[in-house]
């Protein structure tokens, strides 16, 4: 008998549900990178679904492995801790990275800098 035969079905169907829903969103995320105009939107689309992602297979592996040995597994629970923090601020500094790079380079379809004043040019240094 192998270990998936050992699993019981209310196990493995929620299981299977999520890998399910996790090749879908990762289906949805390549989508987007292809369909989406700039870096902006696609860094976002992809942060979002690259979470909710990992996030489906790491409970669906922490289920899984939970029935496998009759005991919670936490292990898969500390990296879904440590995926859900780290990968929205890596995406959120990457923007603010590109953001700052494309005002320094003054493109146009970047918004202004909320701190500069009405028609002037914002350059992100201090006044001295």
């Amino acid at each position: 008998m192998s270990a998936a035969e050992a699993v019981p079905a209310w196990v493995a169907l929620p299981v299977a549900a999520l890998l399910v829903l996790a090749g879908c969103l990762a289906l949805i995320g390549g989508l987007g990178l292809l369909r989406l105009g700039n870096f902006y939107q696609r860094t976002h689309a992809t942060a979002l679904i690259n979470t909710l992602g990992a996030g489906s297979v790491l409970v669906a592996s922490m289920l899984y492995f939970s029935a496998l040995e009759s005991r919670p597994v936490m292990h898969e629970l500390l990296i879904t801790v440590f995926v859900l923090l780290t990968a929205p601020v890596t995406a959120m500094l990457l923007m603010r990275a590109a953001v700052y790079r494309d005002r320094r380079n003054a493109r146009n379809d970047v918004p202004a800098h909320p701190g500069a004043a009405a028609g002037a040019e914002y350059t992100g240094l201090r006044e001295e």
